[in-house]
């Protein structure tokens, strides 16, 4: 097993068991992302009174460059919106490192594809999330702090 040295040679970090514990929190990461996506989208398109219920109380939407904050707000944004066809085409996603976070168990989800709102053509998309996972008695959940979506529309 190789074995580094810290800095001040007290300390020894097995780093194949470093890169394994890494690995596996990366693929927990992705497991996640890929399942929240996936509510996500259906939950847009075809229950969007419960998208709320996917943010945190004091979360944040910015779409388009104009910024949303707190359920009672993100409500009535969502409400407007005319009912859609979203198509996730592509999903990335990594964990972000604890020290960034405070300790808080977050993911970064970044997602592309293209949607349709009813009158509207169809367009193209990006949509970044910050999850948070947040402990209830009985499971993990997670809830977005931050979501910025933005329409991918190029000159022609």
């Amino acid at each position: 097993m190789a074995v580094k040295t810290c800095q001040n040679q007290q300390r020894f970090f097995p780093i194949r068991l470093l890169l394994q514990d890494f690995k596996t929190y990366v693929d927990q990461a992705c497991r996640a992302a890929d399942e929240f996506v996936n509510i996500y989208y259906e939950t847009m398109d075809k229950r969007r009174r419960a998208l709320t219920r996917l943010y945190l109380d004091k979360a944040t939407l910015v779409w388009n460059g104009n910024a949303v904050s707190g359920q009672e707000e993100l409500n009535k944004f969502f409400e407007m919106l005319p009912s859609s066809e979203f198509q996730v085409n592509v999903l990335d996603c990594q964990p972000v490192h604890e020290q960034a976070t405070q300790g808080q168990t977050t993911v970064l989800v970044v997602t592309s594809g293209t949607v349709k709102f009813d009158g509207d053509k169809q367009r193209y998309f990006n949509q970044n999330f910050l999850l948070t996972a947040q402990a209830t008695p009985t499971n993990t959940v997670w809830k977005i702090a931050g979501d910025c979506f933005r329409f991918q529309d190029w000159a022609s």
